[in-house]
């Protein structure tokens, strides 16, 4: 084998190593930490979006507008850097980076971005809060929420009546 050989070998295997990756990064499903893409959103409010009155929802939502009265969901929410929210805020769990005013309740997961503003109450099972992130109000971290402990003592009972007799 002569070294041009060589050389074109090596040239052709990075080519299709290269390719690779860059098909892998091109069909990858990729969601951002802590956040929704707009495909696995059932509610998008977008940006130029200025909306009033009381939202529920049970799958995901995304809001990038302007919201006054209420919001509330069993799925993810997500609230964009530009969001402006009036209104109290009920969800499973939640990415916040806009400004929120009102009282926030969330019953798992809670993350403000450096970006985010909330002027009320939180609760939440679980809080990050990134650096640059304004929380005025007061923080309540909940050990269990109600919905997991009727849960939890669902499947005592249903565990307890399987059990025989003895």
């Amino acid at each position: 084998m002569t070294n041009f050989q060589h050389l074109l070998e090596c040239y052709c295997l990075k080519r299709l190593i290269l390719t690779i990756f860059k098909l892998n990064y091109m069909f990858a499903k990729s969601v951002p930490t802590g956040g929704i893409s707009n495909k696995d959103a059932e509610t998008i409010i977008g940006s130029s979006v200025k909306v009033e009155g009381n939202f529920i929802c049970e799958g995901n939502m995304i809001i990038d507008g302007e919201v006054k009265g209420t919001v509330q969901t069993n799925g993810f929410l997500q609230v964009g850097d530009r969001a402006v929210i009036n209104a109290d805020i009920k969800a499973a769990n939640s990415k916040i980076g806009g400004q929120v005013k009102g009282s926030v309740k969330i019953d798992g997961d809670l993350e403000l971005t450096e970006t985010a503003k909330i002027f009320g109450d939180v609760e939440a099972s679980s809080l990050s809060v990134a650096r640059g992130a304004l929380l005025n109000g007061k923080c309540s971290m909940a050990k269990e929420n109600s919905k997991n402990k009727k849960d939890k003592e669902i499947k005592a009972a249903a565990a307890a009546e399987e059990e025989p007799e003895a």
